[in-house]
């Protein structure tokens, strides 16, 4: 049955779509979709209530934030049920995505206060009779552009971060995910319903550019590097700042000492769960050729077992976004015309809206399955000499999201990490850096720029105040007419006390 789900403060819209259930495409709800007016209307209303919301104390905050974190866990089972309903994904990834926002939200909560409070910085000899301060303010009002992969857990990286900064926010969650964006503003009303501080936009692509256009202060934006480029154009016309997460086509590296059984479980459940439309998922794998026949051997016989569908005992399940097949056909296609050939699975494992586990192997650097993002149950393994070839491979591509390296070696697996061009790096593990709530998450090239999470996320929906405060009179008076040559001559000399050596 198809419901009309309103959400908190939603404004009238003529228009109206439906959102669908990805394995059976039956009518879940239907939502307005924004126009032009409907999107200013809720970024003033946005305003009034960012005015209230910032105007409160950091521990008022927290109490309202952690209510809502509370809110979430207690019925965790019930939103749970709503993402595997709108994206496929079986019940038990959705209540993981959950609780990994509810760590987020509780982190962003609990430490607002300590990163963006006022710090005291050193003044200098030269501001020797300054007292400096710098403190963090509220942007005002961000725009959130959600996904629909992890229509929860990524969205949250921005919302929650951007409400402890004391912004209101105006959510716009993906078109394939619209019911668990209305749940969530809608469960943020039931703990705060004194203003509208989240708020909800429903519609297509035409609806974020409205949001980009209209004046927000920010926006966060997650999705793909040619959507990305649209917003920053719509976002240009009045200079708005913009962070953006836009996917990636992530290295898993296998050195010649690793341990091999877990690298083989790590690399499977990286390129395989959320049917592999995870961006910082694993896509593509370089294994040392010492032990390279052997984890193939075992990632295959993982992957084997592996079985998609809608029903409580199925691995992982539907493409949630139909056209993603055709680009998942596309890339084993070309991989096979290339010279690659399918360990497990190949082009008779699409059965729409359906696609089977397939190991790739012998594919060229060239092909699309290794220089494109896939965003499906797939993955590449290819033999290298060592890490260094493996690291030299895995930055050769337009993206630089997250990584992982599995190895023995604690030196040469942190070096091959840290020269790898990612914005994140497991080592010994996948997307671990997702789970720990202080660490920035973010990319660099077509994989975006900005970061969520962590001190650096909650930054990046303030604005840097500075405020020095002459505290007694200076010792030479160097921004007066009445400075003297004698000034002058005071300075310089301890300029060149302080800084005129020389240095080996």
């Amino acid at each position: 049955m198809v419901a009309t789900v309103p959400a908190s403060g939603q404004v009238g819209a003529t228009r109206t779509f439906d959102s669908l259930n990805p394995a059976t495409s039956e009518p879940i709800a239907t939502f307005p979709i924004f126009g032009a007016d409907e999107v200013t209307q809720t970024v003033s209303r946005a305003r009034e209530a960012a005015a209230w919301w910032s105007g409160l104390d950091y521990k008022v905050r927290q109490t309202k934030l952690l209510a809502w974190k509370s809110y979430l866990t207690r019925y965790i089972a019930r939103l749970a049920e709503l993402v595997h309903a709108e994206t496929g994904k079986p019940v038990a990834d959705a209540e993981l995505e959950i609780l990994l926002a509810v760590v987020h939200i509780d982190w962003a909560a609990k430490n607002a206060r300590k990163v963006l409070g006022p710090h005291r910085v050193r003044s200098g000899i030269v501001a020797i009779n300054q007292a400096a301060t710098v403190e963090y303010h509220p942007l005002g009002v961000v725009g959130v552009i959600g996904p629909w992969n992890y229509p929860v857990f990524t969205p949250m990286g921005s919302i929650a971060y951007a409400l402890a900064a004391g912004n209101a926010v105006v959510f716009k969650p993906s078109e394939f995910t619209p019911a668990v964006g209305a749940w969530l503003v809608n469960s943020f009303a039931e703990v705060v319903p004194e203003h509208p501080v989240l708020q909800l936009a429903t519609g297509f692509g035409e609806t974020g550019g409205y949001l980009a256009r209209s004046g927000v202060d920010k926006i966060a934006f997650t999705g793909s590097a040619k959507t990305a480029k649209k917003v920053m154009a719509a976002c240009a016309e009045n200079l708005t700042p913009l962070v953006a997460e836009c996917g990636g086509k992530d290295a898993l590296l296998v050195a010649a000492d690793a341990d091999v059984e877990a690298a083989a479980d790590a690399a499977v459940w990286g390129a395989m769960s959320n049917a592999g439309q995870t961006c910082i998922g694993v896509e593509r794998i370089y294994v040392a050729q010492e032990v390279y026949h052997t984890f193939l051997e075992k990632v295959a016989e993982r992957v084997s077992t592996l079985r998609p569908g809608d029903d409580r005992e199925a691995d992982y399940g539907p493409m949630t976004m139909p056209g993603q097949v055709d680009v998942v056909e596309r890339h084993i296609a070309d991989a096979m015309a290339c010279g690659g050939r399918a360990v497990v699975g190949g082009l008779g494992s699409i059965r729409r809206p359906y696609i089977g586990p397939v190991i790739l192997t012998d594919v060229p650097e060239s092909s699309a399955a290794l220089s494109e993002e896939t965003f499906g149950p797939t993955m590449t393994v290819t033999p290298v000499a060592d890490l260094a070839e493996g690291v030299r491979l895995a930055n050769a591509g337009p993206y630089g999201l997250g990584g992982s390296v599995f190895a023995k070696n604690k030196k040469a697996a942190l070096r091959a990490a840290r020269t790898l061009r990612s914005g994140m790096t497991s080592v010994n593990s996948v997307i671990a850096y997702a789970s720990v709530p202080g660490l920035p998450f973010g990319g660099s090239g077509e994989s975006g720029f900005g970061r969520i999470h962590g001190a650096d996320g909650l930054r990046e929906f303030s604005r840097a105040k500075a405020i020095t405060r002459q505290r007694m009179n200076p010792l030479v008076n160097l921004t007066t007419f009445s400075r003297t040559d004698k000034d002058m001559k005071k300075i310089l000399t301890l300029a060149t006390i302080l800084h005129g050596k020389r240095y080996k």
